[in-house]
């Protein structure tokens, strides 16, 4: 794997327009490596969608993939799930953590939505982040991947990567967004969002990433904080990229690795 080539401490400073064009780089160079990027979530429908992002914090996605069919199957709609007895559904997604308060959003948001949107996920952000346990993050993952509007949805591990990669050095998720955003054009933020997540997930790891097996180590101003040994770097790929299962249970008909299995011990992220 080539050295990175970018500017390292005490060379010149990388100008913005340098910056924003290693960026657009990096990201047509990650079309090409995942062009299979998606959520990694389950889902049939928007609403399916919207609980599912919910139960995603402090949790695996496939600890939720792994949770949801019975969820589905007791409360298929935002009425059903109104509806229903907090202990039952509490119960139904303990595996996916911090099971109280997300059973609370959860009742919350399918109240709202039985009784100020007719029983139907709104498609803007000004509606849905009114929901109980809806902010930023979780509006953009539905817009973009249920109604289509494009987002940048910053998560743990978007969030640390454009950092890495210098992109912006802020650490307000809000101000993450609207730094990315500015770099890229409005048709490309949900899948860069994808493509991003998908690289942390698979070889940009948070503690020891895969530099020596990174396709974009030469744009890559952190390359050489993890391991630059091809052989030893390959074994720190994970999912598809290590040969292991993904995380979603029903993954799109083009992903080229293996479903996750119904039940198993939970996976790092």
């Amino acid at each position: 794997m080539a050295e990175s080539k970018v500017k390292k401490d005490g060379a010149k400073p990388e100008s913005h327009l340098a910056m924003v064009r290693r960026a657009r780089r990096i990201n047509r160079e990650l079309a090409e490596v995942y062009p299979y990027a998606h959520p990694e979530l389950d889902f049939r429908n928007s609403f399916e969608l919207l609980v599912a992002t919910v139960l995603s914090a402090q949790t695996t996605d496939l600890r939720v993939n792994q949770t949801t069919p019975a969820l589905f199957a007791a409360y298929p709609t935002p009425e059903d799930m109104a509806g229903a007895d907090p202990e039952a559904l509490e119960e139904i997604i303990r595996p996916t953590g911090f099971f109280r308060a997300k059973a609370k959003s959860l009742l919350g948001l399918s109240q709202a939505l039985r009784d100020n949107f007719g029983g139907e996920v709104p498609g803007r952000i000004e509606d849905l982040v009114t929901l109980p346990g809806v902010g930023r993050k979780t509006a953009n993952v539905v817009l973009g991947n249920a109604f289509g509007v494009p987002g940048i949805t910053v998560d743990t591990h978007f969030g640390r990567l454009v950092r890495r990669w210098k992109w912006t050095e802020q650490e307000d998720p809000e101000k993450v967004e609207a730094e990315i955003c500015a770099i890229f054009p409005k048709s490309e933020w949900t899948m860069l969002s994808h493509r991003v997540v998908f690289h942390g997930r698979r070889i940009c790891h948070s503690r020891k990433p895969a530099c020596g097996a990174c396709p974009i180590a030469p744009l890559c101003p952190a390359y050489g904080e993890g391991e630059t040994d091809p052989e030893k770097a390959a074994m720190l790929l994970k999912y598809e990229k290590g040969g292991q299962p993904g995380q979603r249970l029903s993954p799109p008909p083009d992903y080229p690795g293996l479903p996750a299995p119904a039940r198993s011990a939970p996976a790092g992220a």
